[in-house]
């Protein structure tokens, strides 16, 4: 069992969400080993009773409490179900001595349907695939830009992987997405994704990708809210001194694992290009930096930066305001000049903020006040600068 970075709330209720296979209920029953009751509403039997009667959890859940010392009750997939908050808020509110663990997939069933959010009683935890760290030792770069971190995979066979990501993408990201009620056709929708994942990192074009899907720019719009709202990727905002232009302008959109980017894109099976390693290292630095600022909680906001004339830099770190860190990636080992214009034009408007670029470089090195880092290097800085 691998250590988390992701920390729990010792005592108090807590929702924690997170894409399917990222571990939710393993590090759940790890953490909390004693006094502990879990019910997992996957299971039709569950689902039926609880959705027939909500009721019935409160009761059953107050045996437990009253009469076997439970301190510790895990709800699983509590979207399913979502009126079983109403149960739940009572039993805080009765039992403030047991801690109620609410895991989920989705938070979008809950806050489309009206749920009950327990009104600031419970805080929110998310959960991603493993980060480098977390893998420690047995990381390796290239398998990770092949098939991502799915916990799942880990100490799986190459056939194995390729067998479970390409599961996961048409039983989950298609069907299941259906099945849930998030969307109506799944042709409409398993062309959009197929759109989206060809596009990963780049800028959204709603207009573009609906075009090419033959979809109403309002639906694919909608697609890519089911896709934040199931936590299957994330928006990465330019950056602008003026909030009311941040809102304005088009943002890059980022699926949440690359082994999930390739399968949709199926190229598990295949050699990949230069051009596929650039855009896949991009998205894993961005991966690894996104999901340390959520663990470490600090309130350090992402962004990429661009001009009007096409200069970009791929990575913003803002926190209270001020740009901690400009940083543009590089999947290569070598860092010439043409590579620094982003960064060029960008410290032309900040000159006081630091440059980097990250890289696969054996060492660290400094050129033209842009300061070069291997990868590795850069993940233990950034966990240093988010603390």
């Amino acid at each position: 069992m691998l250590n988390r970075t992701l920390s729990l709330p010792a005592k108090s209720s807590f929702f924690l969400f997170g894409p399917r296979q990222t571990g939710k209920s393993t590090l759940i029953k790890t953490t909390f080993t004693r006094n502990f009751w879990s019910v997992d509403l996957l299971y039709s039997e569950n689902f039926l009773a609880y959705s027939k009667d909500p009721s019935l959890f409160r009761k059953e859940a107050e045996e437990k409490i009253t009469h076997n010392r439970i301190r510790h009750i895990l709800v699983d997939e509590i979207q399913r179900v979502p009126v079983l908050l109403n149960e739940i808020q009572i039993l805080i509110q009765k039992h403030p001595e047991c801690q109620f663990i609410l895991t989920g997939s989705s938070a979008r069933k809950l806050k489309r349907g009206g749920a009950n959010f327990l009104g600031g009683r419970v805080v929110e935890r998310r959960l991603f695939p493993f980060t480098s760290r977390e893998i420690g030792g047995a990381f390796r770069l290239e398998d990770a830009l092949h098939f991502g971190t799915l916990p799942a995979l880990l100490e799986k066979s190459r056939e194995e992987k390729i067998e479970i990501l390409s599961a996961y993408v048409h039983i989950y990201l298609r069907e299941e997405i259906q099945s849930e009620g998030l969307s109506r056709n799944l042709g409409n929708f398993s062309r959009f994704l197929d759109m989206a994942a060809a596009q990963d990192g780049e800028v959204i074009s709603f207009s573009g990708i609906a075009r090419e899907a033959g979809l109403p720019v309002r639906t694919v719009q909608s697609y890519y809210e089911i896709l934040e709202d199931t936590l299957i990727g994330f928006r990465l905002e330019p950056w602008r001194k003026s909030l009311r232009k941040r809102l304005t302008a088009h943002a890059k959109f980022y699926l949440f694992d690359t082994g999930i980017s390739n399968a949709i894109n199926q190229r598990l099976t295949a050699r990949l290009d230069s051009m596929q390693v650039g855009r896949l290292f991009e998205q894993f630095v961005v991966l690894e930096t996104y999901r340390l600022a959520v663990y470490l909680g600090q309130e350090v906001n992402l962004f990429y930066w661009r001009t009007n004339h096409g200069a970009e830099v791929d990575l913003l770190l803002e926190k209270h305001g001020r740009i901690l860190a400009a940083v543009e990636i590089k999947a290569g080992s070598r860092i010439g000049g043409s590579q620094l214009s982003g960064l060029r034009a960008f410290r032309e408007e900040h000159l006081e903020v630091p440059c980097y670029i990250v890289c696969r470089a054996p060492r660290a090195f400094t050129v033209d006040a842009v300061k070069v880092l291997p990868w590795e290097e850069y993940l233990s800085l950034l966990e240093n600068w988010l603390k």
